[in-house]
């Protein structure tokens, strides 16, 4: 008996062995028409009210999409009929994923409604780095004194100005923020344990437990996800503050440590998939996927282009559905050689249009050596911003009272992450464009972005203090905080133009004013600077130099259909814009055929080919980069076999 069983567990493992796991893509989701009839009760059904409430603010009363759809039951149940065990669901993919055989991989291949199989990739994620060679000298503290104590986490939170921040009261409150990582030890920990936990899911496993579990994972499995999660929102003071210590938090385990290829592709698209149900505002992934198990297929820097890997097409779409996606860029800056750990890039899905890409820096604001560069395969700057992301302060796992230092951009990114829901706590009306252009706008190297810090260190002060566009009943508001040590007169406050008028503006409450939009502001006119008196009658400018730059394209999106109906291109966003800017289309054919979108310049030379495959009915969304391009106007021309449209684009540089 004791043989037989031997044998079993022999064979049964050997038939895993033999298995791969596989991404299953469908060739349709059924009669969408139907399924769209009612809106409110399939809304009602994949999403939560408070993701229903995320969507209308940022994408308008067309917030649900074809690929919010279930998946064709009819097609899952032929799949379990064969005996496949369908692992993930991927309904923005229209996609399951599944351990096959050869022989169960060769059967389903002649299934007709399968439109392709590829294999799931097992890709390596960031560690931090242990390397203490890294200089990092203490940056000079202030002599202000807080509303809390930091201890140990005051240089990383006040490098990025995140105290001045908590002191008028933003810490995160009314916002939702998730964290895709190895595990979270968070129940334990002394700064964690009281943290609003609404949701967490083992993607490994699939299962509710993020910590730990006994018999299947190491020892250091939920270590880094705990590190992470304090760094973003850990409160014990005395030892360690984060950004965002009263936001509410989902938490996704989506990698395995053990492994040598520690995450799977399809585990970071589906934590994605039902973060974005329950309704969260900002994710935050401390994940680099770049080189794959030397025994498989890896990436190249090829790839790295935005539209390549399934977790950066994940992080697109969820971005489409009004999240703010940030990421880390990756810690393959000193990479050398060529084996196969080399890489040096940004890597997946950091190489995204939408995805905020976060660097490394030490506390004096010198470029970390291991914080990946840019720019992306297409010549995208990347990162964005940069935050301290050597000699972190964060919690252990494992003990109640626990702290080290960490390096690594899988450190700086949690607190951009927390800057973030800073941002919105202030902020509520702001859509996730406008939180990605605020952080942008936010880092100390406007002058000169580059591709080893981006826009520069990011500033949570900077942030807040950022005018923004509110529409309220069909009008535009612009909002502000000000605030000033020495006092305010407020009714001295004023917003004057590029051109030199000055407009009243009127205080709100507190430290919130307000004013409706002037009409000689406008979408050609954007740049503001701000004035006021203090107690001693000192003129005071904001900002001390240059201007405010008003951004109306990151406003609702309101113009595309659910299911398209018509064929339709529509205006870029931003426009004018310098660096570059992202062109919206929609499909209404349900049969495929060649799609062709182009760019002229203003004398009809053919300037760059944007597109050109089949397609089939769809809204598709293409970024096109202008940065080797001369100031002027170009056109965008999108053709078919039976339809045409031309629009008119402004590069100004």
């Amino acid at each position: 008996m004791k043989t037989s069983i031997i044998i079993f567990t022999i064979l049964f493992t050997a038939s895993l062995i033999a298995q791969e796991k596989y991404l299953i893509y469908f060739k349709d989701k059924g009669d969408v028409l139907s399924k769209f009839a009612d809106k409110e009760k399939i809304s009602n059904e994949i999403l939560s009210e408070k993701s229903i409430e995320r969507r209308k603010k940022n994408l308008g009363e067309n917030y649900l999409t074809i690929s919010d759809l279930p998946i064709n039951e009819n097609y899952i149940d032929k799949l379990e009929e064969s005996n496949i065990k369908i692992i993930n669901k991927l309904k923005w993919f229209n996609a399951v994923s599944a351990f096959l055989s050869n022989d169960e991989l060769n059967r389903i291949k002649e299934f007709s409604f399968i439109s392709k199989i590829e294999k799931v990739r097992k890709l390596k994620s960031l560690k931090p780095i242990n390397d203490n060679s890294e200089k990092n000298n203490v940056l000079s503290k202030s002599n202000q004194t807080y509303t809390y104590d930091y201890g140990s986490s005051l240089t990383q939170n006040e490098l990025s100005e995140i105290p001045a921040v908590h002191d008028f009261g933003f810490s995160g409150e009314g916002v939702i923020i998730g964290i895709l990582d190895t595990g979270f030890d968070w129940q334990t920990v002394n700064s964690l344990k009281n943290k609003n936990v609404i949701a967490e899911h083992d993607f490994v496993f699939n299962d509710s437990l993020t910590a730990n579990e006994t018999d299947e994972d190491v020892s250091t499995q939920h270590n880094h996800g705990t590190s992470v999660f304090s760094i973003l929102a850990g409160f014990e003071e005395g030892k360690i503050v984060g950004p965002a210590f009263n936001s509410s938090f989902i938490l996704a385990k989506t990698e395995y440590v053990p492994s040598e290829t520690h995450v799977e592709e399809d585990n970071y698209a589906a934590a994605l998939e039902w973060m974005d149900s329950i309704g969260v505002d900002i994710t935050t992934s401390s994940l680099g996927y770049s080189v794959f198990d030397k025994t498989d297929f890896s990436y190249t820097y090829e790839d790295m282009d935005g539209k390549t890997t399934i977790v950066t097409k994940a992080a697109e779409l969820a971005f489409e559905k009004g999240i703010t996606v940030i990421t880390s860029a990756g810690n393959e800056g000193n990479s050398v050689g060529n084996d196969s750990t080399y890489w040096y890039y940004i890597s997946a899905p950091g190489d995204g249009f939408n995805t905020l890409t976060i660097g490394a820096v030490t506390s004096s604001n010198t470029i970390a050596s291991f914080s990946s560069r840019g720019p992306t395969y297409d010549g995208r700057i990347k990162p964005e911003v940069v935050a301290q992301g050597v000699s972190v302060f964060n919690a252990n796992a494992g003990n109640e009272s626990s702290y080290s230092f960490g390096n690594g951009t899988s450190y700086s990114a949690p607190i951009v992450a927390g800057i973030a829901g800073q941002l919105l706590s202030a902020f509520p009306h702001l859509s996730n464009k406008q939180i990605r252009s605020i952080l942008i706008k936010s880092g100390d190297n406007q002058v000169s972005p580059n591709t080893s810090i981006g826009y520069g260190l990011v500033s949570s002060l900077k942030a807040i203090l950022f005018p923004n566009l509110e529409m309220i009943s069909d009008k535009y508001f612009i909002n502000k905080i000000i605030s000033d040590s020495f006092g305010i007169q407020t009714n001295t406050v004023e917003v004057i133009s590029e051109s030199g008028n000055k407009f009243s503006v009127n205080q709100k409450s507190g430290i919130y004013y307000q004013i409706e939009l002037p009409s000689e502001i406008s979408s050609t006119n954007n740049k503001i600077y701000f004035t006021y008196k203090d107690l001693q009658n000192n003129i005071i400018r904001d900002p001390k130099e240059g201007f405010y730059e008003l951004y109306f394209d990151d406003l609702i999106n309101d113009t595309t259909e659910e299911i398209p109906q018509s064929f339709k291109l529509l205006q870029n966003y931003p426009n004018p814009f310098n660096h570059g800017t992202i062109i919206n289309y929609s499909l209404s054919n349900e049969r495929f055929q060649n799609i062709q979108l182009k760019v002229y310049d203003i004398l009809g030379r053919e300037i760059t080919t944007l597109v050109n495959e089949n397609k089939s009915k769809g809204n598709f969304s293409v970024y096109f980069d202008s940065k080797k391009l001369a100031s002027g106007i170009y056109f965008y021309t999108l053709r078919t076999s039976d339809f045409s449209e031309t629009k008119k684009m402004m590069l100004l540089k």
